[in-house]
């Protein structure tokens, strides 16, 4: 570093601390842009980890098929990351048993949502309802801690297995066997409780240990039509058929939809690769807004480093008659505006780190900070104080020394 350079870093460093709060809120924009920019895109990156986890929980052998046609232009219209929770429509007990009936197909389970409230003991709740059959476990990989399903000649039972919260919601006991509630004025019993639940952020399994599942065919009589299920999951009786079981299940639902596509088959990499896609374009829209807050922090820059000139037009008269050149003068005020926002970025980033750390310990979501989101954060700030600066530090350099001289 050039002594002309350590020079200027001194007078910048001396005109920071000698506004200490007009500093700090100068720096506030770009601290709080960098807070939301590496926050979002490191919540991001941690909930495709944790659903490329949650799915290979599950099996790479696992066939999601899912309502609606994917185009190839972008993730499916679904708020759920995994499953497709969320879907408009659905597929039917039809597609159900067609599924189950493909060559080469072993296991196959529905999940759908269905309406209304559980009453224990007087007191109505709602929790989610989800109609299923019993080889939903099974295809899971997913252990019930007590008791049981429901058994292959019980699929119109009026027989529960419950999520581990729902059994304290419910019953406010952790092993509810045995107990009873009553939905759309049925008596269900309690056969069994799952372990909980791997969870993910924008899944339909972040609710499971919340819901209350109930076999599909009993859905079917209560409620007078078929559920309509977000997303039926199966199994080829060979993991290595996987694509044969994906070809053949596609072809038997097309021909049972009158040769229309309107659902979609996915493998487990394309349900991650679908899941990432629509977590990749909500991390781009939310980091899209939160750079306006770099932005505005940007302008704040501008503008106090703009009124920082005129405070020190004396300062700047002098500088320039006892030999300072309009170039020295330029980089002295460029240099103090790099550091203002070097300075809010590095803040922000620290700032950036804790609140992660708060997430990952006190929530289910588990940022992932990458060193690229440090370093784009990093070189974003100091564009900031380039770009931003670059006006004040002109208006700085041109002053005529006189005119400056005479400046109160």
């Amino acid at each position: 570093m050039s002594s002309v350079m350590r020079g200027n870093l001194r007078i910048a460093l001396g005109a920071i601390r000698g506004a200490k709060w007009r500093s700090v809120l100068t720096m506030l924009g770009v601290i709080i842009g960098i807070v939301a920019v590496v926050t979002v895109v490191g919540i991001g990156e941690g909930v495709k980890r944790q659903v490329a986890g949650q799915l290979n929980h599950f099996g790479n052998d696992l066939i999601t098929i899912r309502p609606g046609a994917d185009h190839g232009g972008g993730p499916l219209a679904t708020n759920d990351s995994v499953f497709g929770m969320g879907m408009v429509g659905g597929l039917t007990i039809n597609d159900v048993q067609t599924i189950q009936g493909v060559h080469g197909i072993s296991l196959a389970a529905p999940l759908g949502l269905v309406a209304g409230k559980v009453d224990v003991g007087g007191t109505s709740r709602q929790v989610p309802m989800i109609a299923t059959n019993r080889n939903l476990p099974q295809l899971l990989n997913q252990k019930i801690a007590e008791g049981g399903m429901w058994g292959a000649d019980q699929e119109n039972a009026k027989m529960a297995v419950v999520g581990q919260r729902a059994a304290h919601t419910l019953f406010d006991e952790s092993v509810p066997l045995g107990r009873s509630f009553t939905y759309r004025g049925e008596t269900f019993i309690v056969r069994g409780v799952f372990d909980p639940f791997d969870k993910t952020p924008f899944s339909a399994t972040a609710n499971f240990d919340d819901a209350v599942f109930i076999p599909s065919q009993t859905a079917l009589e209560i409620t007078g039509q078929s559920p309509a299920f977000y997303a039926v999951l199966a199994r080829p009786d060979i993991p290595s058929h996987m694509d044969k079981g994906i070809a053949a299940v596609t072809e038997r639902l097309r021909q049972a939809h009158g040769g229309q596509q309107d659902f979609t088959v996915l493998s487990p990499s394309q349900a991650v690769a679908n899941s990432n896609k629509l977590v990749e374009l909500l991390t781009t829209w939310i980091a899209a807004v939160a750079m306006i807050a770099l932005l505005i922090g940007g302008v704040g820059i501008m503008n106090i480093m703009l009124l920082t000139v005129t405070e020190r037009m004396h300062e700047i008269g002098v500088r320039k008659a006892i030999g300072a050149t309009g170039r020295q003068i330029l980089g002295q005020f460029l240099l103090e505006a790099t550091v203002l926002s070097v300075g809010g970025g590095v803040i922000g980033i620290i700032l950036s780190l804790a609140v992660d750390g708060l997430l990952y310990a006190y929530s289910d979501l588990k940022p992932v900070i990458s060193w690229q989101a440090i370093v784009v954060a990093t070189s974003v700030s100091l564009a900031i104080g380039v770009v931003f600066g670059v006006a004040p530090a002109v208006k700085a350099a041109r002053k005529d020394p006189i005119e400056a001289l005479r400046h109160e």
